[in-house]
């Protein structure tokens, strides 16, 4: 009787065993691993953080590695004995752009945001000096637009036209407008031509544009370019309907979506997730010591300043650009619209006010409006712009710039002496903002937002040297990120987080001493104010916020009073 066959009995699910038919899908998918992470650290990775974070055996990893290397997949520094993404990946990419399907890549997004919004949907080119409709979604309305796929609109007039336009270089977009005449489509049309670069500029800022009764009475729209792999735009998304569906503050707040909606075209997830990735709101009821004091709904609400001398509270909107006046007493202030991205406001000892524009320090009167150029610092980065800035206690002003599309290393820290001189202090920096001194004049601090760090400088205050630069505090990215920051009289720094809905105390050694909760996700600046010093005022923005996060944090804008129970230090003012 011949012995029974043994049998393997299968369980009924996935086997982790490589098939014999398709040999090396385990060393592919590890490589792939391997890419993936180290294109998530643009600075780099030692083996040894490889190791920790693939968790694979030494010697696996060391081959992958070298076969990564040989096949110009990735390149190995020795300086610093980094990996980092090599040429071969970037070719590849050059071949998938070439071949890019802008229509067939934008059709979900196109889709979604029909059904989000109820509006019409366009997605367009740039073709000439116009832009070309090559795509758009319906949804049955009482009035429908006229013109559709096939049909064009005045770059310089729609909304698709001037997100695109406010996305190109500076040459490219010099080239295409100087032989367009900026004719009156009607009278809400930008007809001249200096009034539409610092409209642009805006757009650029803020990420998207809007068009208001300005191609068509009656039309408005929301866009956002689409850009490629090099970022540049080679098309634009937009929600386009009739003016009284889209008032202009439901355009700004589908601003963030039609951001969304052309960085998932492009699949340029990166720098989205960055901008927008705000933290979820913390548990917990109000707090009774945080209040509104000035109900506002500024766009970006900055560059917080206290007078003693007038006991008001200056601050800015730099993406609606105008400089503000605030009695938080009476909960009121008024405004002064400005031509030009502004960046902060300061009172001059002699009488007026120090401010930014884009990328000039000019002198400002209140009173007539009346705006006068001190220097122009950023004259060789006509794509750069003016953000943070504040005096130390010799009345020297210091600032920082970045580039208005937010391009990393492209922002300097300059001083700018009483005397009019201006000094590059420092330079290399992403998104330059909050600068603060300590008590003893011995340490100056300077926030990198995008970079998500807090440095700290050897400071003379006799010289106005800096030297020294160290990291003082570096923000873990679930906290929010660093934004405008000011020094109590202990010495102890006081940070407002952008997408953290709180402001955090540090002592001088960069440990955090207390964290307090705010109502709104984008607290953006802080300021000690008030009779006794004793107030932390704090202002915040609405920018990019969804419908929904609005209707969570309905004061994104305002500004709010902390009552600390600590004294503060009186910013001085600017002896110039």
């Amino acid at each position: 009787m011949s012995k029974p066959q043994s049998s393997t009995i299968v369980p009924d699910k996935e086997v982790e065993v490589e098939s014999p038919s398709t040999p090396g899908v385990q060393a592919l998918t590890r490589g792939i691993q391997i890419l993936d992470i180290v294109a998530s650290t643009p600075a780099g990775l030692r083996f040894t953080e490889l190791l920790d974070q693939t968790g694979m055996p030494k010697g696996t990893l060391h081959r992958l590695l070298q076969a990564l290397v040989e096949e110009r997949l990735l390149g190995f520094d020795p300086r610093n004995q980094t990996y980092r993404l090599a040429t071969r990946l970037f070719q590849w990419a050059h071949k998938v752009w070439d071949d890019f399907d802008l229509r067939g890549a934008a059709e979900p997004e196109l889709e979604r945001l029909r059904d989000l919004t109820g509006e019409a949907i366009r997605l367009g080119v740039m073709d000439g000096g116009s832009v070309l409709y090559i795509d758009q979604r319906e949804v049955p309305q009482p009035l429908r637009l006229n013109n559709g796929v096939g049909s064009r609109a005045s770059a310089y007039a729609s909304g698709l036209g001037k997100a695109i336009l406010a996305h190109m270089s500076l040459e490219k977009r010099r080239a295409l407008l100087v032989d367009t005449p900026l004719e009156a489509l009607t009278p809400h049309t930008t007809t001249d031509f200096d009034e539409l670069i610092r409209q642009l500029d805006l757009t650029k800022a803020r990420g998207y544009a809007v068009s208001i009764d300005e191609q068509n009475i009656g039309i408005s729209s929301v866009a956002a370019p689409v850009l490629n792999h090099r970022g540049e735009p080679i098309g634009a998304i937009g929600i386009i309907g009739p003016s009284f569906r889209l008032p202009a503050e439901r355009l700004h707040a589908l601003g963030r979506e039609v951001i969304e909606a052309a960085r998932r075209t492009s699949g340029n997830f990166g720098e989205f997730a960055m901008s927008l990735g705000i933290q979820p709101r913390p548990l917990g009821v109000d707090r009774a010591d945080v209040r509104c004091v000035i109900p506002a709904s500024t766009f970006l609400g900055e560059g917080p300043h206290w007078s003693q001398r007038d006991g008001k509270l200056y601050f800015v909107d730099i993406l609606a650009p105008a400089v503000h006046t605030g009695d938080p007493v009476q909960g009121t202030y008024t405004s002064l619209p400005v031509p030009e991205l502004v960046g902060f406001i300061i009172p001059r000892t002699r009488g007026g006010f120090v401010t930014a524009m884009h990328g000039e320090i000019r002198g400002l009167d209140l009173a007539s409006g009346s705006i006068t150029t001190i220097a122009r610092p950023e004259a060789d980065r006509p794509g750069n712009r003016f953000n943070d800035g504040k005096c130390d206690r010799r009345g020297r002003l210091w600032a920082g710039s970045l580039a208005i599309d937010t391009s990393p290393d492209q922002g300097r820290l300059w001083r700018l002496d009483p005397d009019g001189r201006t000094y590059e202090m420092d330079r290399g920096f992403h998104v330059a903002n909050g600068l603060g001194w300590s008590p003893d004049d011995k340490t100056f601090y300077f926030a990198d937002t995008a970079k998500q760090v807090i440095y700290a400088y050897d400071f003379d205050l006799e010289t106005g040297a800096i030297a020294n630069r160290r990291t003082f505090v570096a923000v873990p990215a679930s906290e929010g990120k660093p934004d405008g920051l000011t020094v109590d009289a202990k010495g102890f720094v006081w940070v407002a987080h952008w997408d953290g809905w709180c402001v955090t105390r540090y002592d001088p050694e960069g440990k955090v001493e207390r964290v307090i909760n705010l109502p709104v996700p984008r607290p953006t600046s802080c300021v000690f104010g008030g009779p006794d010093m004793q107030t932390l005022f704090v202002t915040t923005a609405r920018i990019r916020l969804s419908a929904a996060q609005l209707a969570d944090a309905p004061l994104s804008g305002s500004v709010f009073a902390i009552d600390t129970g600590i004294k503060g230090l009186a910013d001085p003012m600017f002896a110039g």
